[in-house]
This record gives structure tokens, sequence and C-alpha cells, in this order.
């Protein structure tokens, strides 16, 4: 089970709001309903009871919730301050070995075009 997967369970679970709880995890309604049905997948059994309007949780959702928040709690915090690794592009210095530009004078090592 993945970590993700069990914190989108706990906010739809403590909220017992499908829209909700995707609007305060910050993800679209789909991701959630994914999410859920990836956990339903592996637990084998619904986690969620969907009569009438409001959900509510089934036995294994309640069983499961309270080894989620558990297991949601044994993970470390990554510190707020702490930059996250370099995972993009790398960046070229553009500045170093340039030589200067002067207003009015043809750049460095380039020919003027002729006519």
């Amino acid at each position: 089970m993945k970590t993700r997967d069990l914190v989108h369970f706990v906010a739809a679970a403590e909220t017992l709001h499908f829209p909700r709880a995707a609007e305060r995890l910050g993800i679209s309604l789909p991701a959630l309903y994914s999410s859920i049905e990836r956990l339903e997948d592996e637990v084998g059994h619904p986690l969620f009871a969907k009569d009438g309007s409001k959900p509510r949780l089934t036995p294994a959702g309640t069983l499961l919730l309270a080894d989620a928040r558990a297991e949601i709690a044994d993970v470390p915090q990554r510190d707020p301050k702490q930059k996250p690794t370099g995972s993009g592009k790398a960046k070229a210095s553009k500045g170093a070995g340039r030589a200067p530009i002067v207003k009015g004078q043809p750049k460095p090592y380039k020919k003027r075009q002729g006519r």
C-alpha cells in the first residue's frame, strides 16, 4: 500500500464527503476515487458503503482506518526548510567565460556580416 493512497483514504474517511476530502488534499475528485479503488483492490473488500447520498465506512474500512493512521504517523516527516533534492534540468551558467559587451562595438569573435 502506498502512503499517498492511505492519506487519501484517511481524509475521505474523516470527512465522509469525497469532494470535500479532495479539496482538502488539493487533488482532483477522480484521483481520490482511483486511489480508494486501488486500496479496495489491495484489501479485497469495499471500504465505503455508498447507500443513498452519504457514504459510510464498512467494517473493513474501519479496521483499515486505524492501521492507516498508525502507518502515516510512522512515516518520517520532511523538514519544511529543507530544499528538495535536485530533480530537474541542469542549468548552464551563462555568464562564465564571456567577454563583456561594449555598446557600439561588434561582439568579440563574431565576423561582421558583409553586404
